[in-house]
């Protein structure tokens, strides 16, 4: 599986520790940056390129660490096709892969410590959609998906247009 993996100057270090978390574990990783804890690259410029890696099938899913998780995933969010979630406990993780099929979790890197941040890691990338539920939920979760993208369509037609 291949992961893009960002942040801001604020989630540096903590998306440090995920990557070679991540390494570790064998996941071929693309890194988009930011390079340094001392780095003045926006936040929102990291998750919309991140944003884009997932997308565009460039990558499986993507990771991303600012200073809550929050900005990182508004900023995703805004691109179609992205389902990005901010995960502050493993729970959260599998809930936000089970339920609403998220293909970019988002983490903070000044309230998540290291070991929270592997444990939400690895329950995230190991739980599938609809894992876990009577089947009757999954079929339901299904057909939401596809509701859910006829929204989605809807809602960036425009973008299509211009």
């Amino acid at each position: 599986m291949k992961i893009a993996l960002g942040s801001d100057n604020h989630g540096f270090d903590l998306k440090q520790e995920v990557k070679n978390h991540l390494l570790d574990k064998g996941f071929e990783i693309e890194d988009v940056g930011v390079s340094d804890r001392n780095a003045e690259t926006p936040y929102y410029q990291t998750a919309s390129l991140v944003a884009k890696y997932v997308a565009n099938h460039q990558v499986n899913r993507g990771i991303l660490v600012c200073a809550s998780g929050m900005g990182m995933a508004i900023i995703a969010n805004k691109h179609p096709g992205i389902y990005a979630a901010v995960c502050e406990n493993a729970e959260a993780a599998r809930l936000s892969r089970s339920i609403n099929n998220s293909n970019i979790l988002t983490l903070g890197g000044l309230v998540t410590t290291p070991q929270v941040a592997q444990e939400i890691v690895d329950t995230w990338l190991t739980t599938e959609f609809t894992q876990g539920w009577e089947l009757s939920v999954q079929e339901w979760l299904h057909n939401s998906m596809k509701d859910i993208a006829q929204l989605e369509t809807q809602q960036f037609a425009h973008l299509d247009q211009d």
